[in-house]
Parts: C-alpha cells; sequence; structure tokens
C-alpha cells in the first residue's frame, strides 16, 4: 500500500529527497529477482511517501481509480466477469472465471482486500488471477473500513458473508485468503470461527500479514511502512491483545492448512514468518514462501514474472485444499 500510496501522489512524493545513506530504498537488488520485478521495485523505491498525508478520504478516491483501472486490465487478460453484489447486507465484488455464471453450492473463494484496514486496494487485483487460475468464483467482501468503523466491523462484514456462504455448501467448500490487512482479518476469521465452534473452511491463504498486533517484528522496526499507524486506527478500543485480534495470542490449533506468503523486503515479512512457525508448532499444516528481494504484497499491484508465479501458488494451493477436503 506504500508503493500505492507513494505512486498515487507523484507531486508530493517527488517534493521529498532521497536519504544520502544506503538503505533499503536504494540497496542494490539481488540477481534472483527478474528484471521486469527489478525495474517495478526500483520505480516504487523511487517515489517517496507523501507528508503528510491527505485525507483519507482523497487517497481512496485515487486508490479507488487505480484499482479499477489496474483490474479493467486484468479483466481482459484472464477472461473473467466481475459482478457488483450484497450478501447478508454486505456488499461484495464477485469474480467469475471465464464458464461460471453463478455461485451455486460448489466450491467457492472468500478474499478480504488488502489496504491498511482503511482503504481497498486489492478486491480486484487480488481476485482476478485467483479466479483465473483456479476456475472457482472469488467473493470479495468490501468491508466497512477503519477509522470511520474500527473493529470489529470488518470482521462483522467477513463473518456474515462467510456464514451465508455456508448456508449453501459445507464450510470445507470455502477457503479463505487475504493481502496484507486482508491477510490479517483473514486469520480474524479464522479465529473467531474456531472461537464459537465452527467447521473450518478447508484453507487459509495468508499473504504478508500479521496475527500479532500488539509486538511489531524486527522488519517492521526498519522497513518503510504504510504511512500512518493503521493497526491503532483499526483496532480502536479493543486491546491489541486480544486472542481474535491477534490469533497468535489464543489456540491457533485448529487452524485449517495454512499457506503462508512473503518476500525479503516485505515489512510484514517478520510477524509473517512468526506465525508460520507459530502454526507449525501447533501441528497445523503451515506452508512458508518466500520471494527474493520484493517489496510487500508485490502481487497486487506489479505486472511481473514474480507475480504470475505468486497467484499460481496461492491459486494451485486453495484448489488443492478444496479438492482433498470434497473427498
Amino acid at each position: 500500500m506504500a508503493a500505492l500510496l507513494a505512486g498515487a501522489f507523484p507531486a508530493l512524493a517527488g517534493a521529498q529527497t532521497a536519504a544520502p545513506t544506503l538503505n533499503m530504498q536504494n540497496w542494490p537488488l539481488p540477481d534472483t529477482v527478474s528484471p521486469e520485478g527489478k525495474a517495478a521495485a526500483a520505480a516504487a523505491a523511487k517515489q517517496a511517501m507523501p507528508d503528510p498525508l491527505p485525507p483519507v478520504a482523497d487517497i481512496r478516491k485515487l486508490i479507488d481509480a487505480m484499482q479499477g483501472a489496474m483490474g479493467a486490465e486484468l479483466q481482459k487478460r484472464y477472461d473473467v466477469r466481475v459482478e457488483a453484489s450484497m450478501i447478508a447486507g454486505v456488499p461484495v465484488r464477485i469474480v467469475y472465471p471465464k464458464g461460471v455464471s453463478s455461485l451455486g453450492k460448489g466450491p467457492v473463494l472468500l478474499n478480504l482486500h488488502g489496504g491498511g484496514f482503511a482503504i481497498d486496494s486489492g478486491s480486484l487485483t487480488e481476485t482476478i488471477p485467483i479466479a483465473a487460475r483456479t476456475g472457482l468464483p472469488v467473493v470479495a467482501v468490501l468491508y466497512r473500513l477503519a477509522p470511520e468503523h474500527p473493529y470489529p466491523a470488518a470482521l462483522d462484514d467477513a463473518l456474515a458473508v462467510y456464514q451465508a456462504l455456508e448456508k449453501d455448501r459445507k464450510a470445507n467448500r470455502i477457503a479463505v485468503f487475504g493481502t496484507s490487512a486482508g491477510a490479517c482479518l483473514s486469520g480474524q476469521l479464522v479465529a473467531k470461527l474456531a472461537s464459537m465452534g465452527r467447521p473450518m473452511p478447508a484453507a487459509l491463504g495468508f499473504l504478508s500479514g500479521s496475527a500479532e498486533l500488539e509486538v511489531r517484528g524486527d522488519s517492521e522496526s526498519w522497513m518503510p511502512g504504510p504511512g500512518f499507524d493503521w493497526v491503532a486506527a483499526y483496532a480502536g478500543k479493543t486491546p491489541m491483545t486480544d486472542p481474535i485480534l491477534s490469533p497468535i495470542r489464543g489456540d491457533v490449533s485448529r487452524f485449517p492448512s495454512t499457506l503462508l506468503m512473503t518476500s525479503s523486503r516485505d515489512f510484514l515479512m517478520s510477524p509473517t514468518s512468526i506465525f508460520a512457525r507459530a502454526l507449525h508448532e501447533k501441528g497445523v499444516d503451515a506452508r512458508l514462501v518466500m520471494f527474493d528481494g520484493l517489496p510487500h504484497a508485490f502481487w497486487a499491484y506489479m505486472v511481473i514474472p514474480e507475480s504470475d508465479q505468486a497467484n499460481e501458488i496461492v491459486a494451485k494451493f486453495l484448489k488443492e485444499k478444496l479438492e482433498a477436503a470434497a473427498r
């Protein structure tokens, strides 16, 4: 999201000058990154975060426009259909892959988009490639946003949509995934279901997120983040140690098979890997995939070979787990 914000406000970004010392923003990228990845990451690194940040309403308008433009290109590339709808009173975007015209009663993917809980930076770019690669419909929840709607508003919306989908199919015919804030929210949804004694979905895609909002990991201490305290705005008055808000504080032994994905220049690298270890220690099938050299959540906004690879990894994992659960 930091890269998206910087790119959305070039005039403000250009007003800042890069620090003369060598840091993550100008450290040479390794040759393990594709030429396209190097170019995209270098372009993102040249964009400084606007300081001060514009009002959240202005940010949302610009990011919505960017999401719409990128989404339109992805729809052409993947030949999918996107439908605006309502489920359980919550607005959603449903992405239908070619040959699929309705949700029916079969397997479905539930997406919780990224954007620091404050904007929608992924309901199209995170979902279209996955729908096309799995051949399954994806329901992207357009949950209420912070700071106007702090926790548990977004979780309540996610839970309402999940439970509505569960009425037409068993829980193991649903897989949940999300990037960044959406990964956090996806983990919270699973933690909430576990606390309710509900059956688990077939799989969880926890893509560059955090399951511990009270304590920051090492990567968060030195890598550029979103430019505002997204955690505080989202948590509101709820203690950060709450075991649903921070699932690692609770019992994660019932979590479904989980794919965790991050990259070595991702400010959420530490919390993603820490959560992978916590799940593994509790006997959960937890798989951590690490990309090299690329920034936070690159697959949601960079048109590079690594994004195709990342989306293929996610799609294959979710589909395989859904198919295995149906046997």
